[in-house]
Parts: structure tokens; C-alpha cells; sequence
């Protein structure tokens, strides 16, 4: 009998100075979001994640920084599809991009949006949050 699909609910992943930690569910039931390089360290939570499924994989997006004259950076890790089988975890592989979205007051021509893309591995595993017990 084959084994039925299990996908995992936590991804962590690594590659060109970035790290991040993306759980598709959390202790409060919403999606958690790390994200860390040489310069930050920061979470998301909740709405502040931006999740798209494609026929490529879903597409996890969050804003790594925002000014109110230049634009903004964006980061997006493409997570695939995995299915652990009989294991609590796998070895994957994926990209991830940063995005730079420039502004002006002024109207810009020309390419707005520069990318720059990361090769990105670690592991997707199935966890079971459970919610902490209150004395």
C-alpha cells in the first residue's frame, strides 16, 4: 500500500549569508516568518507573510525593508512541493530573491524591479505545535 502524501509545515533554509525560518503554522495557527542576514534579523507573522501557490511551488514573500522615498525590499523564497513519506524531515533545495523595488515621487523609466537570487538549502519537516500550558 503506498504511502500517503505528508507535506511539512516548516521549512529552514540557508545560503549566501541569509538564513530563514518559515513555518506555514504556528502556536496561534498563523504562519511564521524568520529572516536573517549580515545586516538584520527579523519576523513576520500573520499577514505580514505573503503566500502564492504556483504551478512552480509557493511563492513566500515578506518586505525586508521600506522607505518612504526610494522604494522597497522584498524577499521571496520558492518552496516546493515535498513529500516526507514515512520521515519526519528532508533535504531540499530551492532559490530564494531579493528584490529591490525603487520609487520616486518622480516618474522613473526603465526596469524598477532588480533581483538578485539566492540558492537556498536546508530541510522541510512536519512539526506538531502545541500550545503552551497556562499554571
Amino acid at each position: 500500500m503506498p504511502t500517503p502524501f505528508k507535506a511539512p509545515n516548516l521549512y529552514q533554509l540557508s545560503g549566501d549569508g541569509i538564513s530563514i525560518t518559515y513555518a506555514t503554522t504556528s502556536f496561534t495557527g498563523q504562519p511564521s516568518f524568520t529572516y536573517h542576514d549580515a545586516a538584520q534579523n527579523l519576523t513576520f507573522i500573520g499577514a505580514q507573510i505573503q503566500s502564492v501557490d504556483t504551478e512552480a511551488g509557493t511563492v513566500v514573500s515578506v518586505v525586508i525593508r521600506m522607505t518612504v522615498d526610494t522604494g522597497s525590499t522584498t524577499f521571496s523564497v520558492l518552496i516546493p512541493r515535498v513529500n516526507l513519506g514515512d520521515a519526519e524531515s528532508a533535504n531540499i533545495t530551492t532559490y530564494g530573491i531579493t528584490a529591490l523595488h525603487r520609487f520616486s515621487i518622480l516618474p522613473q523609466t526603465g526596469q524598477l524591479d532588480i533581483y538578485t537570487a539566492h540558492q537556498l538549502a536546508g530541510t522541510a519537516s512536519l512539526v506538531f505545535f502545541v500550545a503552551p500550558v497556562k499554571p
